[in-house]
């Protein structure tokens, strides 16, 4: 653990709780370790998280699946929010590289306890999913009013990029397309707002 400011004797106590090494950094020297990022004067080496199976997920009742949505800050909010409401782990397509580090820190750690899974192939994991008992859900503007809808038990909700949206190919696989009622001829929020407004429906009704 690294310490790049001062923090009160409480917080520091609790630190020292953990039984890790604790270092004191400069300015300089933390910024060269947060590669930029906001560390907010606190840093930490940790043991890389890494990615499950798709079979790992199956137990679980409520998944999402990210269809090429790239952005680390978009990715880690999501995960943040699925963790939040209960989901049970969340399923990445069309992505090179998961830079982990600015997943972390926008999921405020979540990442570290929600499953994440790397599919290379968006299709074969709907394929897989429903074999085993999911209902597919897809988020698209020409879908029913996610308020209306009636959600299983056991389901995967399929989030597109803002640009792209959800392939069609994906659609076409869905059990039912749900959307996210406008209050304004509007028809476009940043994918993590939608997710959390979709991911609070699913778990409250």
């Amino acid at each position: 653990m690294y310490l790049a400011k001062e923090c009160d004797k409480k917080l520091f106590a609790k630190i020292a709780k953990l039984n890790v090494k604790i270092e004191r950094l400069d300015e300089k020297k933390a910024q060269a370790l947060a590669k930029g990022g906001n560390h907010q004067g606190f840093l930490a080496d940790v043991e890389p998280v890494l990615p499950v199976s798709l079979s790992s997920l199956k137990d679980e009742n409520f998944l999402v699946m990210l269809c090429g949505v790239t952005d680390m800050g978009n990715i880690g909010a999501i995960i943040r929010s699925a963790y939040a409401f209960g989901f049970g782990g969340i399923i990445i397509s069309g992505l090179k590289e998961l830079k982990i580090e600015n997943v972390l820190r926008t999921s405020s750690a979540a990442a570290f306890e929600l499953p994440v899974c790397i599919m290379p192939n968006a299709l074969d994991a709907v394929n897989e999913l429903k074999l085993s008992g999911f209902s597919v859900y897809g988020a698209d503007m020409r879908g029913e009013n996610a308020k209306d809808a009636v959600f299983s038990k056991k389901m995967v909700l399929i989030l597109g990029s803002e640009g792209e949206g959800v392939p069609n190919r994906l659609l076409d696989k869905c059990d039912k397309i749900v959307c996210i009622k406008m209050g304004r001829e509007f028809n476009s929020l940043n994918v993590s707002a939608a997710a959390a407004v979709l991911f609070n429906r699913i778990y409250n009704g």
